[in-house]
């Protein structure tokens, strides 16, 4: 008996404690299921995942740095991991791979090559995102709007193309008129057609992004460049666009928007579409109480664009469990967690194969999110990798704000902007 007390006091003594930070809480139950799978396959290693939510995430995570008690991992964005980089903070996870001989070709390349800074990885892959239009199904039938004629909508910044006449017909004022209609009230509104509800920073994944880049502009000339093209006259043009929206009664005030946000007044029934990303499938589904329909975004001059993006899990370089860390790591973005998230239709793996998974968990719930998929057979680009990343988004997401609200002119205050970054960039 008492033989038995010490095996059982020493092998909990020789236990070794990774904790794990994400921000989704959606996710959390579908990680936990995945921890609870690797700590039966490694019994001398347990996971404590914590969840804090996006806007304290990194707040939190850059005291801990600070502090010295960071977690051994955590879930990274693209927007925030250079400047980790740059201070040290991130375990090159470049030998581990090569050691432990870790395939990586069945993710999707990009995802990969986003993590990777001359020729070092500081990120394994768990998932990727693209944007598609979310739509009330009850008002498209109401407008008599068929969805099956989305794919072929237009979009451009002078005239708005089909899209924009889509997002009249669907405006609906306060006596029943429709947006397209000679009686429409633009100053008494019940239902607007489009919206967004934040400026979207340096990135603007579900704001503006796809409307500007259909249209040729650009961030910069790739990832870890510091020279930027935020003064380009077809991201003005499409700032400009959003204005027009609203003038026009098309869209909310940018100010009454931005308090609720986009996918608030979408679930409230106060519009008939929004843009969103494929990780807020979860959300609508709890949040609104109509049928949600997925569709791809209309095709701008340059074609049908969205942002693919993609969060990995890095290890914290003062981690004093590392082995242990990267074995949690490696299993994260392997195929058995992976899976394991996929079938319960949180977010699209960063595997390739197992797409079908979460299309088909979605389904199962009566959601189809195959607009999703098939925008990453659209032309995608990569979300603006670079260091300075919170000191451009600052910049961008004030100067975008002081446009979308109408006190300040789009193609000068882009330059400003636009040379401010530029300077900071070249420190």
């Amino acid at each position: 008996m008492v033989a038995a007390l010490v095996t059982t006091l020493h092998a909990h003594a020789s236990t070794v404690e990774i904790r794990y930070a994400l921000w989704d809480a959606n996710q959390r139950p579908a990680y936990q299921a995945c921890a609870t799978q690797f700590e039966t396959e490694n019994p001398d290693i347990r996971i404590r995942i914590s969840q804090v939510g996006w806007s304290d995430y990194w707040t939190v995570l850059t005291t801990q740095f600070v502090s010295g008690t960071a977690p051994d991992v955590f879930t990274n964005h693209l927007m925030k991991y250079p400047e980790m980089v740059i201070n040290g903070q991130l375990v090159d996870l470049t030998s581990y791979l090569l050691r432990d001989k870790v395939a990586t070709d069945n993710y999707y390349p990009a995802l990969l090559m986003n993590w990777s800074k001359d020729g070092h990885q500081y990120g394994l892959p768990k998932d990727w995102d693209t944007v598609a239009l979310v739509y009330n199904k009850k008002m498209f039938a109401d407008a008599g709007i068929q969805p099956t004629t989305i794919p072929d909508w237009t979009w451009n910044d002078r005239d708005g193309g089909t899209f924009e006449k889509a997002i009249a017909k669907l405006t609906i004022d306060a006596n029943g008129n429709r947006g397209d209609s000679k009686q429409f009230d633009a100053q008494h509104v019940a239902v607007r057609g489009y919206q967004i509800g934040r400026a979207g920073g340096m990135m603007g994944q579900t704001e503006w992004s796809t409307f500007a880049v259909s249209e040729g502009f650009r961030y910069n000339d790739g990832p870890w460049t510091t020279h930027y093209y935020y003064d380009d006259p077809r991201l003005a043009g499409t700032l400009e666009w959003f204005v027009r929206l609203t003038k026009k009664g098309y869209s909310a005030r940018f100010d009454e928007a931005s308090r609720l946000g986009s996918s608030a007044l979408f679930a409230a029934g106060k519009t008939a579409m929004v843009s969103d990303g494929s990780w807020m499938v979860n959300w609508y589904a709890q949040n609104a109480k109509f049928e949600v329909g997925y569709a791809v975004l209309p095709k701008g001059t340059a074609g049908r664009v969205t942002m693919f993006n993609g969060l990995a899990d890095s290890i914290w370089s003062g981690s004093e469990h590392k082995e242990a860390a990267w074995k949690w790591v490696k299993f994260l973005g392997s195929t058995a967690c992976q899976k394991i998230v996929a079938q319960r239709g949180v977010v699209f793996p960063a595997i390739r194969d197992l797409d079908r998974l979460t299309i088909d968990a979605h389904a199962r719930r009566k959601l189809d999110t195959q607009a999703f998929l098939d925008m990453t057979k659209a032309t995608t680009f990569q979300p603006p990798i670079a260091k300075d990343g919170a000191q451009i988004d600052a910049i961008m997401d004030a100067t975008i704000e002081s446009i979308l609200l109408g006190r300040a002119n789009a193609t000068s205050a882009l330059k400003d902007a636009n040379a401010k970054i530029n300077e900071v960039t070249r420190r």
